[in-house]
């Protein structure tokens, strides 16, 4: 049995009316190999009959890894993966969307992984690779190497890793870079706060899957536009701060023309991020792709 006080993951789950889902998420932890873990399912307000699923996954849970449920008011997923990341008491935070999975290795591939670097103060956490649930292939294009230490910017931009990975960071350094919380808005990119990450801690990248995604109709991926202009400020505050970063000229080109895109969705109370003068000729290519979006 796994010391609970003492445990190495805290697998945050933020909810929002996915209660059909989470059995089948349940699943997959109880099938990990190593139960090194709890798992914190945080509803983000949903109005379907996820409590009732909760409470009947926690009173049916005979495995040796705790759940806790935490139900709090609609604000979006990072919200509620600020809320999980307070709330966690696990070395380290994974975050497990509602609608996804993990492979029966997963939490033994990290416990092994986290083993080999865990003495260093600067790296910030592991990465690893997702799987697409519908293919069964890897999403992107895996690593260059079996084992790469750097940060989240590199990985893209010096490496040139594609695809969506999974990040499993220590919860000191989540507590240390929450995502922000602006009213009136219910998303926020990852992106912004794993490049903020980047500033200051590495990562310990391993070219083995860990996570598997499946992307729903009704999912974030699949509105993403439509999520960044109803949240103008995150989205803006995203692309400003990538115009300042290390990266290749023409991202920076690209991220001021989305920082425009993203300006025209703005409210009367919205608080506009800078960006600096010299990327203010690019705004009618921003018009110009905000009048596509609508």
């Amino acid at each position: 049995m796994i010391d609970r006080s003492k445990m190495l993951i805290s697998v945050i789950t933020p909810s929002y009316n996915r209660a059909a889902l989470l059995p089948r998420l349940y699943k997959s932890l109880c099938d990990q190999t190593c139960q090194d873990f709890e798992w914190i399912v945080v509803d983000d307000g949903s109005t379907d009959n996820t409590k009732n699923v909760m409470a009947s996954l926690t009173s049916d849970n005979s495995m040796a890894f705790p759940i806790r449920y935490i139900r709090k008011e609609n604000g979006g997923k990072h919200t509620a993966v600020n809320r999980g990341v307070k709330e966690a008491k696990g070395q380290l935070v994974m975050i497990a969307d509602d609608d996804d999975l993990l492979p029966s290795v997963a939490i033994d591939i990290i416990k092994k992984s986290w083993a080999d670097v865990d003495p260093q103060p600067s790296v910030g956490g592991i990465a690893g690779l997702d799987i697409n649930k519908r293919t069964g292939g890897i999403i992107g294009s895996g690593l260059p190497e079996e084992h790469i230490l750097c940060n989240a910017i590199d990985i893209r931009y010096k490496y040139h890793v594609t695809g969506d990975l999974k990040e499993v960071f220590r919860t000191d350094v989540l507590r240390e870079f929450p995502f922000p919380e602006i009213n009136g808005e219910k998303f926020c990119p990852e992106q912004l706060v794993w490049f903020r990450i980047a500033q200051k801690y590495s990562l310990f990248y391993i070219n083995k899957p860990i996570y598997i995604a499946e992307y729903q109709i009704d999912g974030l991926t699949a509105s993403i536009t439509r999520a960044r202009m109803r949240s103008p400020r995150a989205s803006m505050l995203t692309y400003a701060e990538l115009t300042t970063y290390r990266v290749p000229f023409m991202v920076k080109v690209k991220a001021a023309i989305n920082y425009w895109r993203f300006w025209y969705c703005r409210r009367p109370d919205t608080v506009i991020p800078p960006i600096r003068h010299r990327w203010y000729w690019l705004k009618p290519l921003g018009w110009g792709m905000h009048r596509r979006d609508i």
